[in-house]
């Protein structure tokens, strides 16, 4: 039976670590978190590179690590496929040579079919002669991603795979991961500092922070439902404030913020009452309106303010208000490029904004 990944992992010497986590076949994982927060330290011990941890590790029902047991397999014991972010390919060996080299687990005779099948996958069909320095950086990822799943591993990791490719490229990579894990029935780690990547790809995000295991969960809640100020800072959302609780209705939180009623549609118990509290308004809670030009039914938690910075960036414009009760606090967020020149909106005009109930989040 096929049961996944499954780890649970400390290490407290040159770099702490601290892990619990699983990945079910078929299921991709990102990992996300600042420079040294362990993500490529985690990647090392379940490869077996690294090895100063205590803890356990099973991957396909096979226990890789027990330290109470005294079990330590080694890194050519575990099987697992890894592609780093600069290919880590033979510069003197073809496409073909690279991918036949992983596959001992075949017979001699098979290997060439097997290879070429694997490049086929990956869109490489008729380069399988070329050496890698004859190949271009999408095309030498594709051969390490096919070397790597080519060796027939249990458990893929991917560290920060197409970071060192061009943003075009980098679509077409990801699009293609995409539709290769559909025929791939193993678990899929993924290393990456862009969030867009691990919101495109991954099934489950994991935001790590000096080793600590902060939050996981799917992208959708993740991004709506952060567990506390820090992981919604390390995802670059803004718009964190404190307040202090003023009431709780049904499944109704209601914050007294700088003396402005905010109600946030969130179940909490009376031991709220009175707590100062922080609470976010993730960008899509917000929705900007000219005050002479009112939209019906888009009035709840209405703040007034007005705008100090209009930035067009592209098909969106970053722009940022200052509430009218608390200049202090200024909330920002996008809005389509299209919108602000239909409203004419610009720089230091009065506007009223919107906060959604159902997309703020207490913490």
């Amino acid at each position: 039976m096929n049961r996944g990944l499954e780890m649970s992992l400390r290490a407290q010497e040159s770099i702490p670590l601290e892990m619990d986590l699983g990945c079910a076949p078929g299921e991709i994982v990102a990992l996300i978190g600042p420079s040294g927060s362990g993500k490529t330290t985690l990647l090392r011990a379940l490869a077996g590179l690294y090895t100063d941890v205590e803890g356990q590790i099973s991957c396909q029902g096979r226990v890789w690590l027990d330290s109470q047991q005294r079990i330590c397999l080694k890194p050519e014991q575990r099987r697992v496929g890894m592609v780093f972010q600069q290919y880590a390919l033979f510069p003197h060996l073809t496409a073909l040579q690279n991918l036949t080299l992983t596959m001992s687990h075949l017979p001699r005779q098979a290997r060439e079919a097997a290879a070429l099948a694997w490049l086929e996958r990956v869109n490489l069909s008729g380069l399988h002669n070329r050496l890698s320095t004859q190949l271009s950086g999408g095309q030498r990822q594709r051969v390490a991603l096919a070397r790597a799943l080519a060796s027939k591993p249990d458990l893929l990791l991917l560290d920060e795979p197409f970071s060192a490719v061009d943003q075009v490229t980098r679509f077409r990579l990801r699009r293609e991961l995409a539709l290769l894990r559909k025929q791939i029935d193993i678990p899929i780690l993924l290393v990456t500092h862009d969030l867009d990547e691990a919101l495109q790809l991954a099934d489950r995000i994991c935001v790590i922070h000096h080793g600590q295991q902060l939050q996981c969960a799917d992208p959708v809640h993740l991004m709506l439902h952060p567990a506390s100020p820090d992981v919604a800072r390390l995802l670059g959302l803004q718009n964190i404030f404190n307040a202090r609780v003023s009431g709780v209705e049904q499944d109704t939180i209601v914050l007294d913020w700088a003396g402005h009623r905010v109600s946030v549609a969130q179940q909490g118990g009376p031991s709220l009452l009175g707590e100062q509290v922080s609470w976010i308004a993730p960008p899509q809670s917000i929705l900007l309106q000219r005050p002479d030009r009112p939209v019906p039914g888009d009035s709840e938690n209405p703040i007034a303010g007005h705008i100090t910075e209009l930035v067009i960036m592209g098909p969106h414009a970053s722009v940022r208000v200052l509430p009218t009760h608390a200049p202090e606090l200024p909330l920002s967020f996008f809005i389509p490029l299209h919108y602000v020149e239909r409203q004419q909106l610009h720089e230091g005009m009065p506007v009223s904004l919107s906060l959604k109930a159902h997309s703020l989040h207490v913490f």
